[in-house]
């Protein structure tokens, strides 16, 4: 729509100067012809008037005085030339005459000769202005040429020039209007078109599998907008039944794994147990002086098994079930100490940047993610020649820091990306929940856990916990 105002300006803009110049040319060329017909019949008038026989030679002195007349009735000046193209005599004064061809050019004889109405108009410019001059005979009686009038005009384009400004200004005034109503109208239609793909646009962008989706309702959406709108309300309803889909059935394959992993840990205790038991009742004898210390050492390992179940039990069901968060105002660095005096190695070291750091956490789970880490760091170093554990803290902005590093055998690159998935372990013995569990305690605070880690060279966990929830 810009475009078109743009074009239909710059169009008759052109076209209007186009016009005017040819007005103007119509006008002086009119003009030229009436002067021209005027100044012939004052000509034509003198002769009549003339004493003098009507010749060429005669011509000077017929019009000696009364040229100067004519000039002034008719207001133009003009030239009398005779038939060879000499110049006779002009009415210009005298210090204007050295200005005046005294010799027509022969082209302009030509043309005036071979002209079917005896009358040739000579278009020029001088000093940036065009001038015409028309060339027509003067005739006797018997309509025989006896000499050459020339009318010099010289066209003033002035008026014509100012009219022509002063109207582009108004149409450019006019089409300035034009162009903003253009531009406004543009943009509220524009506005108008896009605002339901914007609104499509914007709720595309917003569409998560795992959250509940919005459909779009727009009014007099049009019949386009509203087939798209259409489509995307029905792919919000597949998008809502596949996520439902897609939810349960990862839940099921998550307590199918659970299971599995349940049913595995708990068979490892159940086979010597088994065996322990089926021992005993091949080998009882109520009778053997040694049946009570078999029957002690018989007991002790079914206990140790047993307890070996239970202790499966207990981490499955600390992972499953977190505790509710029972937050309070705490010395994190007093909480850390207390968490790491369970641990009765002496390569275990705790460094803190502040002895105060206040922060709103659960005490249990705090304690509980301490422990995890450095189990996890304990584990990790058991063939280092000179092992060693950092326990660091620090205070930042709003996050208390938490590290945790080793100089233990480290992580492999293959195993980086499953580190925190429950069940994952790359020792020979626990669950691989203890990370997972940790993760879970981080992120219900809106905390942060990382790691970095070098294989043979050691690992750093490092957490940021929110001072305040």
């Amino acid at each position: 729509m810009i475009l078109l105002v743009l074009i239909a300006s710059v169009l008759i803009a052109g076209i209007t100067i186009y016009q005017y110049r040819e007005q103007s040319k119509d006008y002086h060329e009119v003009r030229l012809e009436r002067k021209e017909q005027q100044l012939k019949q004052s000509v034509n008038y003198t002769l009549q008037r003339t004493t003098y026989p009507i010749t060429t030679e005669n011509l000077a002195n017929i019009f000696k005085e009364e040229i100067y007349q004519i000039a002034d009735v008719q207001n133009v000046n003009f030239n009398i030339y005779d038939l060879e193209g000499g110049l006779i005599k002009s009415s210009r004064p005298k210090f204007e005459q050295d200005s005046i061809s005294n010799c027509l050019d022969a082209h302009i004889l030509n043309k005036l000769d071979i002209s079917i109405d005896k009358r040739f108009v000579e278009e020029n410019s001088a000093a940036g202005d065009k001038y015409q001059a028309s060339y027509t005979y003067i005739t006797d009686y018997q309509f025989k040429p006896i000499g050459i009038l020339n009318l010099p005009y010289f066209e003033d384009n002035t008026l014509n020039d100012m009219e022509l400004r002063e109207f582009l200004m108004r149409l450019g005034g006019v089409y300035l209007v034009m162009l903003l109503m253009a531009i406004g109208l543009a943009y509220f239609i524009s506005k108008y078109i896009t605002r339901s793909l914007e609104t499509i646009s914007n709720m595309m962008s917003k569409t998560d599998l795992t959250k509940r989706n919005e459909k779009i309702f727009i009014e007099s959406p049009g019949e386009e907008m509203d087939n798209v709108i259409a489509s995307y309300n029905a792919m919000i309803d597949e998008l809502e039944i596949s996520a439902v889909k897609l939810a349960k059935s990862e839940r099921e394959q998550a307590w199918r794994e659970m299971a599995k992993q349940v049913a595995h840990e708990i068979k490892n205790p159940l086979t010597p147990m088994r065996l322990t038991v089926q021992s005993f009742e091949r080998k009882f004898n109520p009778d053997d002086p040694d049946i009570k210390p078999k029957l002690e050492e018989y007991s002790k390992t079914l206990i140790q098994q047993i307890d070996t179940m239970s202790s499966i039990a207990s981490a499955f069901s600390n992972f499953a079930e977190m505790p509710a968060q029972q937050n309070e105002t705490l010395n994190v660095v007093k909480i850390v100490k207390l968490a790491l005096d369970i641990f009765n190695k002496d390569y275990i070291h705790f460094i803190s940047e502040e002895k105060e750091i206040i922060a709103k956490l659960d005490r249990t789970q705090l304690i509980r993610v301490i422990t995890n880490l450095v189990k996890n760091a304990i584990q990790a170093v058991p063939e280092v020649a000179s092992p060693r554990i950092l326990v660091s803290m620090a205070s930042e902005e709003t996050y208390v820091k938490i590290m945790v590093a080793d100089n233990g055998i480290g992580i492999l690159d293959e195993n980086k990306d499953k580190i925190f998935e429950p069940k994952f372990t790359t020792k020979t013995s626990g669950m691989g929940l203890g990370l997972g569990m940790v993760k879970n305690i981080v992120e219900s605070y809106k905390g942060i856990i990382s790691y970095t880690s070098q294989p043979g060279k050691g690992t750093v966990f490092t957490v940021k916990f929110p001072k305040e929830i």
